[in-house]
């Protein structure tokens, strides 16, 4: 199964997630912040990131911008309440995949994620 880090500053957040992807087989790594994340991602690989906008350290398109520039093409999906059309323009312009707005349920989650690893 894939292998997902979630990246997301939220303690109470973060555990649903985890829990949530766990359940339907997905093996998940957690960061707390954009700095974590990026140490985690020079040492494994991974199918799939899952990552909050806004972060201590490196925001989620500081981190994005930072992965792209060094030509890793991992999959990722930006999770923001910032969900207005510039928002989400901005996240596209860093090179993430997609978008889920919060607050969101954990199937809309679980299906965007499986359509995402399908693509790939």
């Amino acid at each position: 199964m894939a292998k997902i880090l979630l990246v997301e500053d939220e303690e109470v957040l973060r555990m649903l997630v985890t829990d949530t992807l766990e359940d339907e087989g997905y093996e998940v790594d957690e960061a707390v912040d954009g700095g974590e994340a990026y140490e985690k991602i020079q040492e494994t690989s991974y199918d799939l990131l899952l990552v909050d906008y806004m972060m201590p350290v490196l925001t989620g398109l500081e981190l994005i911008h930072k992965i792209r520039q060094e030509g890793n093409k991992v999959k990722i999906i930006m999770l923001s309440a910032k969900s207005q059309t510039a928002d989400q323009q901005k996240v596209k312009d860093a090179g993430a995949d997609g978008f889920v707005s919060k607050p969101f349920s954990p199937i809309e989650l679980t299906e965007r994620i499986g359509e995402m690893l399908r693509e790939s």
